[in-house]
């Protein structure tokens, strides 16, 4: 099954073609500025450069979040537009599970995590068992501090992944000292290749018209607004 991978969650700009287990080709850049004006270039050079046409492909396979909402935003609503278009199936994954899945191999808890700005994180926690990669810890936006409290009461084996984990290191090494953080570059970043295979262990969405990233936190702008205005309200509108 040929499968267009796209990861845009936050500043990595990660996409893939693959035809079941091969890979017929990706791109991974960690500098892009702007996704709004660099994923559908990037994607078009992609498929042209391995022969593959839009009406070729059979899945279309991006990450729904947690990150940058911008971002997010621009991935869905990319990924949404090309499976409505071409009539395929869309499928979900999660950010924090694709940098998770990079680290094979590891036995411990992995806790690929964001930086969510204020010491909170987007965080969560994986586990391979038996060759597939389960959630053991549910993806949140949560404070720093009370995340490394839940995970040092567990008392087993952690690794931190993600580009962020390296800034949060003086924190985490003071809450878990036996706690390990990445240090494999390849692994802190997204990967369009291990997006489309995670793609294959996932239900299609139901609704592509439905489908919306999984934000795990309300923008500031609704904070604020919900913060001064009754819970259930209809419309975000004022009425004069």
């Amino acid at each position: 099954m040929k499968t267009l991978a796209i990861d845009t969650s936050n500043q990595t700009l990660a996409i893939a073609v693959m035809d079941g287990q091969e890979i017929l080709g990706q791109s991974q850049t960690m500098a892009i500025k702007n996704h709004s004006s660099a994923l559908m270039p990037a994607i078009d050079l992609l498929m042209q450069s391995v022969g593959v046409l839009p009406q070729q492909l059979e899945r279309i396979a991006v990450a729904q979040g947690p990150g940058s909402y911008t971002g997010l935003r621009i991935g869905v609503t990319t990924a949404k537009t090309l499976a409505d278009t071409l009539h395929i199936p869309l499928v979900g994954v999660s950010s924090l599970k694709n940098i998770a899945a990079n680290c094979v191999g590891v036995l411990k808890v992995i806790v690929p995590l964001f930086d969510a700005r204020r010491n909170n994180v987007y965080a969560g926690g994986y586990r391979w068992q038996e060759g597939e990669l389960q959630s053991v810890i549910p993806d949140q936006h949560v404070a720093l501090p009370t995340l490394l409290h839940a995970l040092a009461e567990l008392h087993t084996e952690v690794l931190f992944v993600g580009a962020d984990a390296a800034k949060f290191a003086p924190q985490i090494t003071e809450a878990m000292p036996s706690a390990q953080i990445n240090h494999v570059s390849l692994w802190n970043y997204p990967n369009g290749v291990v997006l489309a295979e995670l793609s294959e262990t996932e239900e299609p969405v139901s609704s592509i018209h439905d489908f919306v990233p999984e934000y795990l936190k309300l923008v500031e702008a609704e904070e604020k607004w919900l913060a001064s205005h009754t819970p259930g309200a209809d419309t975000y509108v004022e009425k004069i």
